[in-house]
Parts: structure tokens; C-alpha cells; sequence
């Protein structure tokens, strides 16, 4: 089981989330905080969760210092924060005060678990696929790497991506969930999952944005 603290002002949004993780099967909400306070009161109790999933403006501190103070106190917890804010120098910030999570307050239910499970078991950073496109079109205005004359529509060093991935790498591009993902592939979500998941390891990316740039660098996506 993956422990989380939920924080957040707004009780309705904490009995959503508590809701839709329990549900899952693979969370455990072991303490809720409506202000920094109690958020760090029950963190000096002793209860050590796994993900801290916090707003990014939460009474008492806001979240880039709450970040900071929890990656500094306590080594083993990460920190994810839930924003409004579609801000790129909001984002770097968040990632330098120690945050491994950066998801947008309307991000769909199942790419919140899929975040979190994914933050948890690859320990490596995540921000939400709906800000992928934008930071796409940043990237597109960059010079592209050069190539060697061994680098194909496979990627680099002989990453292959099978049929499916192209397809579930292309929906991931167009900004599509993984549920809808799902719906047009006829498949289950969880599959999404893990395409999405052996995309990323396969081209050694920590994000859809990440993997979105990727793709677009290798000219696999247009």
C-alpha cells in the first residue's frame, strides 16, 4: 500500500481524492491537513506516508517552501502538488524546492493514479500530460539534436517502440487521458498504464512531456 497525507483547504476536495484512491485499492490516506499546520503536526507524530499530496496554496505556507521544508525533514516522503497555475517558471520552481509532482487541479482521475503509482514505484518527477502540448510547442521553435546517420523513427541507440506504443504514443501526444486512451483502443485502462510506463523507460524520460519532446526530437510524431 502506498501511504498519502492529503492536504488541502477544501474538505470537498479531500473527501474526492481520499474517495478515488481507497477505491483503487492500492492507497492509503493515513491523515488529512486543511493548513500547513496541521500538516506538519501530524508529520511530528510520527506518521511517515510515502506521498505528501498537497495544494500548492495552502494556508500557513504555500507549497514551493512546503516542499522544500518536507524534502528537508524528511528524505523518504515525496512531495506532489496540486495547482491551478499553468505556469512554466512555477513549474521549474516547484521541482527545485524538492516537489516530484506537479499535477493541475483538473487533471482526470485515472492520470492522478497513474502519477502517483508512478512517482512511487519509479521515483522519478511527473507533471500533468495536459501542459505536454504547450511544452511541446516551446520545444518545437528549438534547434533539433544532430544525428549521427544511425538514429531512425525508432528513436536513438536502438530504442524500438512495437505498433501499439506508436499508437498510445501519438493519443499521449494529443493530449488524451489514459482512460480515453483506452476507450479508443478498445483496451483497459491499466494497459494505457503500462504502454505509457514501458514508453517512458524505453526512451528514458521521466513524463509525458518529457516523452512528448522525445518523440517529437526523433521525428516520430509530427
Amino acid at each position: 500500500m502506498i501511504r498519502v497525507i492529503l492536504a488541502d483547504d477544501q474538505n470537498i476536495v479531500r473527501n474526492g481524492i481520499r474517495n478515488l484512491l481507497e477505491k483503487d485499492g492500492r492507497f492509503e490516506v493515513i491523515g488529512e491537513a486543511s493548513s500547513a499546520d496541521e500538516l506538519f503536526e501530524i508529520l511530528n507524530k510520527g506518521f511517515v506516508p510515502e506521498i505528501v499530496l498537497a495544494d500548492m496554496v495552502l494556508p500557513g505556507m504555500t507549497g514551493l517552501p512546503l516542499a522544500e521544508k518536507i524534502s528537508a525533514d524528511n528524505h523518504t516522503t515525496k512531495i506532489v502538488l496540486l495547482t491551478i497555475v499553468e505556469n512554466d517558471e512555477r513549474l521549474i520552481q516547484a521541482f527545485r524546492s524538492g516537489a516530484m509532482g506537479y499535477l493541475l487541479k483538473s487533471v482526470s482521475a485515472d492520470e492522478l493514479i497513474f502519477a502517483l503509482s508512478y512517482i512511487h514505484h519509479q521515483n522519478k518527477r511527473y507533471i500533468s500530460a495536459c501542459l505536454a502540448p504547450r511544452l511541446l510547442d516551446l520545444v518545437s521553435n528549438l534547434p533539433r539534436y544532430g544525428h549521427d546517420g544511425h538514429d531512425g523513427p525508432d528513436g536513438h541507440d536502438g530504442v524500438v517502440f512495437t505498433k501499439r506504443e506508436y499508437e498510445v504514443l501519438q493519443l499521449i501526444a494529443e493530449g488524451h487521458t489514459n482512460q480515453q486512451i483506452a476507450d479508443k483502443l478498445f483496451t483497459s485502462r491499466r494497459t494505457v498504464e503500462g504502454h505509457r510506463q514501458a514508453l517512458m523507460n524505453k526512451a528514458g524520460v521521466s513524463n509525458s512531456a518529457a516523452l512528448i519532446r522525445y518523440a517529437f526530437r526523433y521525428k516520430m510524431i509530427g
